[in-house]
């Protein structure tokens, strides 16, 4: 929690003003059982009606004045408690959009979204309840028992018996409680995993009419999570009874003794019963410390989690005087790459060197998991190669900006995901101050624009979250739209034509090279159609490269091009290839 404390510092205007209206409220809640001893010792004994309505006068006016301090104290500590979160959330969304792909492999997407929301949430409560019952419930306490001690220093006696028994009780409670809060915020993570993978297949649910397998999927991790909670509360409500017995028996307890002194004249009955809210008072305080210690176990767990996250290293980051020219040329390289997800086990790419001239186009063909789309992944530095060196225009792409880099790199990812908003926005996202012609132009290039301007409003049409208006070959050309109409150094392709047809995607290739001339091309495809006319084929099988060249002197020596060109053409295209 200690570490979350900055992101209240702008606000530290409120959050002092918080505890300071607080001592205002608190000092009359303190004062009102003094004032009302006095109306029954000095008015209503003596039966002075005019000494009663005086102090009562002076009762109200106190207790209105502790009202304004406390209504003060509200607005100010949800006022800082509500910035403080805004910020945090902010900041911790900024973590993630600067975390490498390997971090966010690491972290499921629920388990970051129940960060961003529940665990946010948590702390924030957390706050605005320190900045008031933290403040309260001590002053209270201890004002409470300054009174006591003046009044009658031996009624404190009763303290020393009654406080050990609370303390012993929340420390048993909290211990017991810590692990199960954790494991609450786990089960919501799952929940939330079942709920949003359910949300993104709910086409395929509804098509395989799996939906009551889906509805018992949810049922199961609603219970589990259901469960946890359950159990978390029993814990918490159990401190209710326990600290209401513990009030009770002190309470009877200074009837008791107060009786007996009444009845010896030591002390008269509005002290008594001004000690009796002074106990309460003392003990009620004491009960608001033990919620407010179980929320900060329950907070602290969410703290640690928010914190896991902040304090995980962003891991691909910029050197020290790395070069801030753009990526110009498109000259790619890779010499002895070698990768891995995990330090142990078998890498994904293995020893690959590849050379790329400048407006070159390159196909990558590969059976399932041979490395391909990890091979593109490596040039815009999603993830940092293991061994081996990566050259753009020259450069290590390491001693180039990272920003500038992305900039001059376009990707088409093999599921293409578009964005709530018009189809223009869409295409605009791929650069921002690009004008309607480039737009156009980009679209048409991606064989796009007519079916564009089939829909309602053309490019104003608006489009549903990830483009759930659109065909999968629409979105795929949507996607390409975006990703050439900054015209790029370089354009990545990763299997992004696969739900076009051979007559559409040959138009495509076309347009692409005409708009594109300058372009170096990385196309991902298991089309032979496809990689024909590029200038170099490179054929990946388990991370290393199984062939290198041209379609024609790959269909001439390349037993694994030839098979797969045979699975695709035929004996027939082999021969005559």
């Amino acid at each position: 929690m200690s570490k979350l404390l900055k992101f209240i510092k702008p606000y530290w205007k409120t959050a002092l003003l918080a505890p300071v209206l607080m001592m205002i409220e608190v000092a009359g809640d303190l004062l009102q059982p003094a004032i009302m001893a006095r109306i029954v010792d000095d008015g209503v004994a003596r039966g002075d009606l005019t000494f009663v309505l005086r102090y009562g006068a002076l009762m109200i006016g106190i207790a209105l004045i502790g009202l304004a301090g406390g209504w003060g104290c509200g607005i100010a500590s949800t006022v800082t408690a509500m910035n403080f979160a805004t910020d945090l959330r902010l900041r911790l969304y900024q973590r993630i959009q600067e975390l490498s792909f390997a971090a966010l492999d690491r972290f499921k997407t629920e388990s970051l979204i129940t960060r961003l929301t529940n665990d946010v949430t948590q702390v924030q409560i957390i706050v605005m309840m320190s900045l008031r019952m933290l403040v309260r419930a001590p002053l209270l306490a201890a004002g409470s028992l300054l009174m006591i001690l003046l009044i009658d220093i031996k009624m404190a006696l009763i303290l020393v018996v009654a406080l050990p028994l609370l303390f012993f009780s929340v420390v048993f409670i909290i211990r017991k409680g810590l692990p199960l809060f954790h494991l609450v915020q786990e089960k919501l993570d799952k929940v939330n995993g079942v709920i949003r993978e359910n949300l993104n297949g709910v086409r395929v649910v509804k098509a395989f009419v799996r939906g009551d397998r889906e509805k018992q999927r949810f049922t199961v991790a609603n219970d589990e999570q259901i469960l946890v909670n359950k159990k978390a509360a029993r814990l918490m409500i159990l401190m209710q009874p326990i600290t209401m017995t513990i009030m009770n028996c002190s309470i009877v307890a200074v009837l008791w003794f107060g009786g007996k002194q009444v009845t010896s004249g030591s002390l008269q009955i509005g002290e008594v019963i001004a000690l009796i809210n002074y106990f309460s008072r003392i003990l009620f305080a004491f009960t608001m410390v033990t919620f407010m210690l179980m929320g900060v176990s329950r907070a602290r767990v969410s703290a640690n989690r928010i914190n896991e996250v902040l304090e995980t290293g962003v891991g691909i980051t910029d050197a020290p005087g790395v070069s801030a020219d753009p990526v110009k040329t498109g000259d790619v390289v890779f010499a002895g790459v070698t990768f891995q997800y995990q330090k142990k086990g078998r890498p994904v790419l293995d020893g690959i060197n590849i050379s790329v001239k400048h407006g070159e186009t390159v196909a990558i063909l590969g059976t399932t998991g041979a490395g391909k789309t990890t091979l593109v992944n490596l040039i815009p530095r999603l993830y940092e190669v293991t061994k081996g060196r990566i050259f753009v225009d020259g450069r290590d792409i390491r001693e180039i900006q990272l920003h500038v880099l992305r900039e001059g790199i376009s990707m088409v990812p093999q599921n293409p995901l578009l964005f709530s908003g018009s189809v223009k926005e869409n295409i605009r996202w791929g650069k921002p101050d690009a004008s309607d012609e480039e737009v156009i132009a980009a679209a048409k290039a991606a064989q796009a624009h007519d079916f564009i301007m089939r829909l309602p409003q053309g490019y104003d049409s608006m489009l549903g979250q990830k483009g759930v208006n659109l065909s999968g070959g629409q979105k795929q050309r949507l996607a390409i739209a975006r990703a050439i109409v900054k015209k790029p150094p370089v354009l990545i392709l990763d299997d992004s034509t696969s739900a076009l047809d051979l007559k559409t995607e040959y138009r495509l290739r076309i347009a692409l090279k005409k708009l594109l001339q300058e372009t170096t091309c990385f196309i991902i495809t298991q089309r032979i159609t496809t990689v024909m006319g590029a200038d170099q084929i490179i054929l990946l099988e388990k991370g290393q490269i199984a062939g290198c060249g041209s379609h024609r002197e790959l269909l001439r020596t390349n037993p694994l091009y030839q098979e797969i060109y045979r699975s695709q053409v035929g004996e027939e295209g082999v021969a005559n290839g």
